[in-house]
């Protein structure tokens, strides 16, 4: 069983893997996407059934307040279409598991994510490419937390 994290980004959906314990979770490397996250759906279902993903955990960006802004319902709205893609690829192939896709509240990943690289002594010039997947890392560690205290 292995869970996958997923941030999206306008340059980059980051994503990051945990271990078959589902204790850790770790980079698994960028896609670049050019404005428009929606492409990196083809890509992230390759991941999905290359590493045998059970669940995907998708960041959801609300606003400081709690409430959905536009990049939230965006996010809301790639979730779906990956589910929607999942659905008709499962029944293509007959398998019958069909990954969870869930939706996590991604408030300060970013500013947790460029943290744990200043503290890793990563040079603030070479975060930018890496804190998209260290984002997904923050995204997943966090339900990887919450689902091992249940």
């Amino acid at each position: 069983m292995v869970w996958l994290g997923v941030d999206l980004g306008n340059a980059r959906v980051g994503l990051a893997l945990s271990d078959p314990e589902l204790t850790f979770a770790h980079p698994a490397g960028n896609i670049h996407v050019a404005g428009d996250y929606f492409f990196a759906i083809d890509e992230v279902l390759n991941v999905v059934e290359d590493e045998h993903v059970t669940h995907i955990i998708v960041g959801l960006p609300l606003q400081m307040d709690g409430t959905e802004g536009k990049s939230a319902k965006k996010a809301r709205r790639w979730a779906v279409n990956l589910e929607k893609r999942l659905r008709s690829e499962r029944e293509e192939s007959q398998e019958p598991q069909i990954p969870q896709v869930v939706l996590v509240d991604e408030r300060l990943t970013t500013v947790s994510a460029h943290r744990q690289l200043f503290e890793a002594q990563k040079a603030s010039t070479k975060h930018r490419p890496m804190v998209d997947q260290q984002s997904a890392v923050v995204i997943l560690q966090t339900a990887l937390d919450r689902a091992g205290e249940q």
